[in-house]
């Protein structure tokens, strides 16, 4: 059995979101390491409780969530976790609403201006107590493509630049070629897909745009896109659309990319070619600075890093939540589920479906901060 399957199940019980609740595994008999199913594992570390949570958010998170939801409640029969993946700014806007009990964003809470509002303040009103940014899942970005008879591509931060804000146009455009010798180009006509609704992921790859290639890249990094192409809805629109268009390219998290088969790019930032892995990604998480203080995990990432075999274009996901609940019983499930989301065996289940678990270092202060909870 594969654990995706799991997932797939609990993705039909609630339309427009994620119902995980109830879902056990088709294999219930052997070995369950033999069989490859990791439930049995997993859930010893759950805290069980009776009860419904609504969490709401970052699509790029969504197979992750889908894949420990599925785990938890196979477990918990008792538990209902909804989550709907409807983006990083749907999901604090209806955090700080009172519409869900927690939040899911590739961003943290913004502690400065905009728009006469400051995130985290609107947040820490809401719960009456300051709000927490918990990293759980670590979502690489791919730069995915699919461009016929092209099975190996690398880009640097300024060929990238210039290929989402429409200044190269052509996949045999010298500046591609000169960055990867040996590699056949077409002159097949560059298709660029971005996000059309707020998202996180754009906010994070223009982030490493600015910051990786500034002379390439005009636009500041914001979760709405101001570089050229099609906009498509989600994570999910711009993953097929590269899917159906020769020549096409976007910027997805690593689990769609591989979900719809699509090839990777390398990324050159100064120190060489470096393949999209696990161990590249966890290897630049590892020096992220935390800007949060005490058990608020915000954390800056370095998108310019030259470290030699890490892979600079990351997002990591956050659950927002509150430090203190006005409902004991809710903080209680809440922490319950995050619990379960940050051990090693549901970190070790997403990363078979394109995640990198959370370095030690950061895992221990995530695991810290959750039982801090209250």
């Amino acid at each position: 059995m594969k654990i995706q399957r799991l997932g797939a199940m609990a993705s039909l019980a609630l339309v427009g979101s994620i119902a995980l609740a109830g879902c056990g595994s088709d294999n219930n008999t052997g070995d369950p390491a033999a069989s490859g199913d990791t439930t049995a594992s997993a859930s010893a570390n759950a805290d069980c409780f009776d009860g419904t949570l609504n969490a709401e958010g970052s699509s790029a998170q969504k197979n992750a969530f889908e894949e420990v939801g599925s785990l938890f409640s196979a477990e918990c029969t008792g538990a209902t976790v909804n989550y709907n993946p409807s983006g990083s700014g749907a999901g604090i806007k209806q955090f700080i609403g009172g519409q869900v009990d927690f939040a899911g964003s590739d961003s943290a809470l913004k502690t400065v201006e905009k728009d006469g509002k400051v995130e985290a303040t609107e947040a820490a009103t809401y719960c009456g107590s300051p709000a927490w940014n918990i990293p759980l899942v670590t979502g690489p970005i791919a730069v995915a493509y699919n461009v016929k008879g092209v099975d190996k591509l690398t880009l640097t931060p300024a060929v990238a630049g210039d290929i989402f804000s429409g200044k190269i146009t052509t996949w045999n455009d010298p500046k591609i070629a000169a960055v990867n010798s040996g590699v056949t180009l077409p002159s097949t006509a560059i298709k660029v897909f971005f996000r059309s609704d707020e998202s996180g992921t754009t906010e994070n790859f223009t982030k490493y745009l600015k910051a990786a290639a500034p002379a390439n890249w005009a636009g500041e990094p914001a979760k709405t896109w101001d570089g050229k192409g099609e906009g498509k809805a989600k994570s999910a629109g711009v993953a097929e659309g590269v899917k159906s268009t020769d020549g096409g390219i976007t910027y997805v998290e690593w689990s769609y990319a591989k979900d719809n088969d699509l090839g990777v790019a390398a990324i050159d930032n100064g120190a060489g070619p470096v393949e999209l892995t696990s161990e590249t990604v966890g290897k630049a998480v590892a020096t992220a600075k935390q800007t949060g203080t005490g058990n608020d995990l915000a954390l800056k990432l370095d998108y310019a890093t030259k470290e030699p075999g890490a892979y600079p274009i990351n997002l990591v996901t956050y659950e927002i939540v509150c430090s203190k609940g006005k409902d004991a019983e809710k903080q209680k499930n809440i922490k319950a589920f995050l619990k379960f989301f940050a051990s090693e065996e549901a970190q070790k289940a997403i990363e078979e479906i394109g995640y990198a678990p959370l370095p030690a270092e950061v895992q221990t202060k995530v695991e810290a901060a959750i039982e801090a909870i209250s």
